[in-house]
């Protein structure tokens, strides 16, 4: 005698399809499903964190040297406006034993000349060269003078030529005309 009643009809045609001893052997592997999923997304969110923070102590050094090269970058800007301001540039034109020029005069497209054109200053003009002693000390800086320079450009212990420098009208010097050197 069991306490249940048994089915009929349709209810008992679906008890004979399904066992009843088989259920508790279902939920096994759907429990171990379950539980490996579970798992797997744990360690998948574990790895996935990791990766986040590497990325972000990366980011923090990509951003730590971004800022030091901007800074770096600011000041080499700055160093240029220094040079490239107007006293720096006409300090070192003097140095480099450049004077202001005169009045310029400009050509037309017609090939009419407006302005009258003058030399610079007498005062402010090159004097010739330089003796050969006053070469071998160190170059002089004062406004007016220039040191005598090799072939190449630089200074060097041969004076220039007479020949090299001609006298332009108003006391100024006028280089003469030279081959050109080789890649230049």
């Amino acid at each position: 005698m069991s306490s249940k009643p048994a089915p009929r009809g349709r209810a008992a045609r679906l008890a004979r399809l399904i066992p009843a001893g088989r259920a508790r052997a279902a939920r096994t592997p759907f429990v171990l499903l379950v539980v490996l999923l579970l798992g797997g997304g744990l360690l998948g969110l574990l790895v996935l964190n990791s990766a986040l923070s590497e990325g972000s102590f990366e980011l923090d050094d990509i951003q730590r040297r971004t800022k030091s090269l901007t800074d770096e970058e600011q000041a080499l800007q700055r160093d240029i406006d220094a040079y490239s301001a107007p006293d720096a540039l006409q300090r070192r034109a003097r140095e480099l034993g450049m004077v202001p020029g005169g009045d310029p005069a400009f050509l037309d497209p017609d090939g009419s000349v407006k302005g009258v054109p003058s030399a610079a200053p007498r005062s402010a003009a090159l004097t010739g060269p330089r003796a050969p002693e006053a070469l071998t000390a160190a170059p002089s800086t004062a406004p007016g003078t220039f040191p005598a320079t090799t072939p190449s450009g630089t200074p060097g212990s041969t004076p220039a030529s007479p020949a090299a420098t001609t006298p332009a009208p108003g006391g100024a010097l006028r280089s003469a005309p030279t081959t050109p050197t080789p890649g230049r």
